[in-house]
């Protein structure tokens, strides 16, 4: 910074506003500046900075499975979030995740003294490994639902998601609606089999068993020639858009038409859900919403210390597309 100060004819302080973008500096001695580090090649030392603030200005996220839609698309999301304020991202990425998984990756973030931390946790074995979180470290979660006290958590209204799911069908006249499930320790599959049968259950409709499944196009295609084989269903909610798509390769395989037999719901609003055969009904998750929620309650706790906790409800979007139908 000294030398570029000298190469601009200003002060150090100066050169410090110029690169902390500080409202205060003439715009010819803004040109100057910036002219004088692209002269020079000036990189600012983040270590030193570090050490000086006492902030690294860099937010650690534990994720696992990112192969996903939904923990890929919220880590972009939160990744974006940070960048916008001025923040770096560094990333652990479990195989699978537990609370001693969780606990070994937050120890990890926090020796590279991260300022805080946000976990992807959608499974309840995350969300418990975040009860002994280290003393002292801002966490945020971020769950399809949260029955944990002690943290701050962001979440889509999975209920919700799958009630407005639910009832489109009903209002299109179907007598019930059958449910293919996510893997039974997701806090996402509580929430969305809650949101359904209760959906069901305001409307005094039969509650169909639901099909198990895990979160897979191949788990939908079972569950689908199952439910073809069966009579009397006219209507289906999968638990995200992957088994939806094999839900619907299962369904015409058997001849049964969608939605002229059979209506069918996803959930998520993947990209190539508007493209499936026929684009698809869907439950859409705003993760950039979440993503910036994160940050924002992250940031404040940073700001005010880990004690102070929120819990942020981000509610769900519904795109109707042409596979849902009055029921024929």
């Amino acid at each position: 910074m000294a030398d570029v100060a000298k190469e601009a004819g200003v002060s150090h302080q100066t050169v410090s506003r110029v690169l902390n973008d500080h409202p205060n500096v003439r715009a010819d001695t803004r040109a100057r500046v910036e002219a004088a580090i692209t002269r020079l090649g000036y990189r600012r030392n983040l270590v030193a900075r570090a050490l000086a603030t006492k902030r690294s200005r860099t937010l650690g996220v534990v994720s696992f499975d990112t192969t996903l839609y939904g923990p890929a698309s919220t880590i972009y999301g939160i990744e974006q979030a940070a960048r916008t304020a001025g923040y770096f991202v560094s990333i652990v990425s479990l195989k699978s995740i537990d609370a001693a998984g969780v606990r070994d990756a937050i120890d990890y973030l926090a020796e590279q003294g991260v300022d805080g931390v946000v976990v992807v946790a959608p499974q309840r074995s995350a969300a418990r490994a975040l009860e002994s979180l280290p003393p002292g470290i801002p966490a945020v979660a971020v769950e399809g639902t949260s029955h944990e006290p002690g943290v701050s958590v962001v979440c889509i209204d999975q209920v919700e998601g799958a009630k407005r799911a639910t009832r489109h069908l009903l209002e299109q006249g179907h007598e019930t609606v059958w449910h293919v499930s996510g893997p039974s320790d997701w806090l996402e599959t509580e929430g969305r089999l809650e949101g359904w049968r209760a959906a069901l259950q305001e409307a005094g409709r039969p509650v169909p068993e639901p099909l198990a499944g895990d979160w897979s196009p191949r788990a939908g295609y079972e569950a689908g020639k199952s439910l073809a084989a069966l009579d009397g269903v006219t209507a289906v909610f999968a638990g995200n858009d992957q088994m939806a798509l094999g839900v619907l390769r299962a369904l015409s395989e058997a001849g049964v038409r969608v939605p002229g037999q059979i209506s069918v719901v996803g959930f998520d609003d993947i990209p190539e859900s508007e493209f499936f055969s026929p684009p698809l009904t869907t439950v859409r998750q705003d993760f950039d919403v979440v993503g910036r929620y994160c940050i924002e309650v992250l940031l404040r706790q940073i700001d005010a210390g880990p004690a102070s906790h929120e819990r942020l409800v981000v509610k769900p979007g519904f795109v109707v597309r042409s596979s849902t139908a009055p029921r024929p």
